[in-house]
């Protein structure tokens, strides 16, 4: 019987997970039809694969516990994160157990597993429940899990529901209130929904600064502004009046004038005034360029 469903092909749990197009149901179905090994059978391929390194006894070893890791994957259900994931890092806890078993102990392998499952899908969960790491050290992990639990039965605490976390899982106050925090902060979208109407959708993007607000750069670009300006009127100066006047009234007024009305003002002909015209732009060019 073992063997026979240790054959199937739709089942890989040496790979550490479910075979693509395999339903979790069938998985789970599967997983508790494989018969329970005796102690003194799971000894015997303990001392094959830690004697001989034999595969086809970790195999063995393997499929009677996959119910096991089913079993504590459910208890992190409530974590939003898929069955199937945290089954096959289960999965791959089990198999660093059964690689780590030493028969001489005296202890069941599914006694030994429990910590390597748990460290599995607890590495797994700090990773994926936010994008943001929620706990980093040792000690955050552990207050992260306790005060989880805590949570679902207490909801929202008091400082004195703080007083007495901290004092159980011997932290100090102040960690509990910042890991709450945590636990209750959401993820946001860098950028704001392209759909959004709401105005006032937080974007961390928003709060960036642009070129354009940089202290610098303002600076920067109203000296070179002053500076342009103040190297044009200096060139302007070196013209006629005439000269002068054409090219403010055709480049610098707000309302540029017609060649026909600089004309008639300065009673020449409109080639003339496009003549003259031409020729302080190639001369102020010149200045400017200098």
């Amino acid at each position: 019987m073992t063997t026979a469903l240790i054959n199937q092909k739709n089942y890989s749990p040496l790979t550490g997970g479910l075979n693509p197009g395999q339903s979790l149901e069938a998985y789970i179905r599967f997983a508790n039809q494989v018969p329970m090994l005796e102690e003194a059978e799971e000894k015997h391929l303990a001392e094959r694969l830690h004697q001989h390194h034999d595969l086809d006894a970790a195999q063995r070893l393997i499929m009677p516990h996959l119910r096991f890791v089913i079993k504590i994957a459910r208890g992190f259900s409530g974590y939003g994160l898929q069955m199937a994931d945290l089954i096959q890092e289960g999965n791959i806890g089990l198999m660093k157990a059964v690689k780590r078993f030493d028969p001489t102990v005296g202890v069941r392998l599914v006694s030994f597993a429990v910590h390597w499952v748990k460290a599995e899908m607890h590495e797994y969960i700090i990773k994926n429940w936010r994008i943001v790491k929620i706990a980093t050290t040792k000690a955050q992990r552990k207050l992260f899990f306790n005060l989880r639990n805590s949570k679902k039965r207490l909801g929202w605490f008091s400082q004195e529901e703080i007083n007495d976390v901290a004092q159980t899982l011997n932290v100090k106050p102040q960690e509990v209130l910042e890991m709450e925090k945590r636990l209750n902060a959401h993820d946001f979208a860098f950028d704001a929904p392209s759909d959004s109407d709401n105005d006032e959708a937080f974007a961390p993007a928003q709060f960036l600064t642009g070129p354009e607000s940089d202290p610098e750069h303002a600076v920067a670009d109203a000296n070179w502004e002053d500076q342009q300006n103040a190297s044009l009127y200096n060139a302007l100066s070196q013209l006629d009046a005439r000269s002068q006047d054409i090219v403010k009234q055709r480049w610098l007024s707000e309302k540029k004038a017609t060649l026909h009305a600089l004309a008639a003002k300065h009673q020449i002909s409109a080639e003339r005034v496009r003549q003259i015209e031409a020729q302080a732009m190639q001369m102020l060019k010149g200045k400017l360029a200098a």
